[in-house]
C-alpha cells in the first residue's frame, strides 16, 4: 500500500453539548466523515458522550473551556473567570476580561486541570490532545498556563489554529475575518511557547474557513489545497520539522480540520449549563454532517492520498 501523502484529522468539536449533537458526531464518524473527537466535560451530555466513545472505540480528545457555561471546579464560587450569575463571561466577554488584566492566571490553571481530570474519570485515559473552546487556549498569558498544564499531564498535542489560505476566504462576512485574524495572530504567538513545552501540533490547520454553510466540497478541496501549498513553509512546518530526527526521510504532512458536525439540538436542550447557542441550533450543524459524510468527499480523499486518523496515530 502506497505512503499516504497527508494524515488527516478530522476532530468533531463540542461532544457532550447535547444528545442530538452527539449523535449526530457517532453517525459522521461510523459514515468515515470524522476521524476525532473533541470533549467538552463541562457540557450537559458529557457523560452521554463518554459513553459513546467508548461504545464505538471514538479517538477522543479534550476540549477545553473557559468561556461557556459552568466550571468544573468547585473552587472557583467567586472567580474572575466567572460573571455575576456564576457563569464563564462568553467568547468576547472573556477575551475583554483578560484584556483589562483583571483575570486570574492561577484561577484558569485551576479549571484546565479540574477539566482533564473530569475527563479522566469520563473516558478512563488521558486525553490524547487539548485544545481550547472558541480558541482561548492560544490568547495571550493564558496560553503559557495552558501549555504548563499539558507538559505537566503528558498531553503531547494541542491546536494551533492559523490557516494558510484563510486570507483568500472573501465570502467570509467582515466580522469573522477580523475575529479569525485576532486567533491567527494569537496563534502564531503560541508556537514558541507550545514548542518550549514540548507539545506538537499538526503542520497544518484548517477548519475556520469551512464552517457552517461554508462547508462544501469545493470549499473544502481549496482549503485543503491552499492550506498544503502554503502551508509547507509556515512556520508551524518549519518548527515541526526542527523536533524530527534527521533521519527521517519520508514523513506525509499532517493536518487538522476543525469541524461542527450533529443534528440540531432542540430550544433548551443542551450546552454547558445555559443552554444552547444559536449555531447549535441552526441547521448548520445538519449541513457539516451532511457534507463531511457526502461519498463525494470521502472519494476526493481517497483520489488525493490524503489518510484520516487521530493524533494517537502520528
Amino acid at each position: 500500500m502506497p505512503q499516504p501523502k497527508v494524515k488527516l484529522v478530522v476532530t468533531g468539536d463540542d461532544f457532550g453539548y447535547c444528545e442530538r449533537r452527539n449523535q449526530g458526531i457517532v453517525d459522521c464518524f461510523r459514515a468515515g466523515g470524522i476521524s476525532n473527537v473533541s470533549l467538552l466535560v463541562n457540557a450537559v451530555s458529557a457523560k452521554h458522550a463518554a459513553e459513546l466513545a467508548k461504545r464505538y472505540h471514538i479517538p477522543i480528545g479534550l476540549h477545553a473551556n473557559l468561556s461557556e457555561g459552568l466550571p468544573v471546579s468547585q473552587e472557583l464560587k467567586c472567580s474572575t473567570l466567572l460573571n455575576k450569575d456564576g457563569f464563564f463571561h462568553g467568547k468576547m466577554g472573556f477575551r475583554e476580561v483578560l484584556h483589562s488584566g483583571q483575570l486570574k492566571m492561577s484561577e484558569v490553571e485551576a479549571e484546565l486541570r479540574a477539566q482533564v481530570n473530569r475527563f479522566c474519570e469520563l473516558i478512563g485515559h488521558m486525553p490524547y490532545h487539548m485544545d481550547g473552546h472558541q480558541h482561548v487556549h492560544v490568547l495571550p498569558e493564558v496560553r503559557e498556563v495552558f501549555a504548563q498544564v499539558l507538559s505537566d499531564f503528558g498531553i503531547t498535542y494541542t491546536r494551533v489554529p492559523i490557516e494558510p489560505g484563510l486570507r483568500f476566504c472573501n465570502f467570509l462576512p467582515s466580522h469573522l475575518r477580523e475575529f479569525y485574524a485576532q486567533v491567527e495572530k494569537d496563534a502564531l504567538e503560541s508556537i514558541e511557547v507550545f514548542h518550549r513545552h514540548g507539545i506538537r501540533w499538526p503542520d497544518v490547520y484548517l477548519g475556520l474557513s469551512t464552517m457552517g454553510k461554508n462547508m462544501c466540497l469545493s470549499n473544502l478541496k481549496h482549503a485543503l489545497e491552499a492550506s498544503l501549498d502554503d502551508g509547507v513553509s509556515s512556520p508551524l512546518i518549519l518548527t515541526q520539522s526542527n523536533n524530527n530526527a534527521a533521519s527521517d526521510c519520508y514523513r506525509p504532512v499532517t493536518a487538522e480540520l476543525m469541524v461542527h458536525p450533529g443534528y440540531p439540538s432542540q430550544p433548551q436542550q443542551g450546552g454547558c449549563g445555559e443552554g444552547p447557542d444559536d449555531f447549535s441550533q441552526s441547521t448548520d450543524r445538519l449541513h457539516e454532517l451532511n457534507t463531511l459524510r457526502d461519498p463525494m468527499v470521502l472519494g476526493y480523499y481517497r483520489q488525493q492520498g490524503i489518510h484520516l486518523c487521530a493524533f494517537k496515530d502520528f
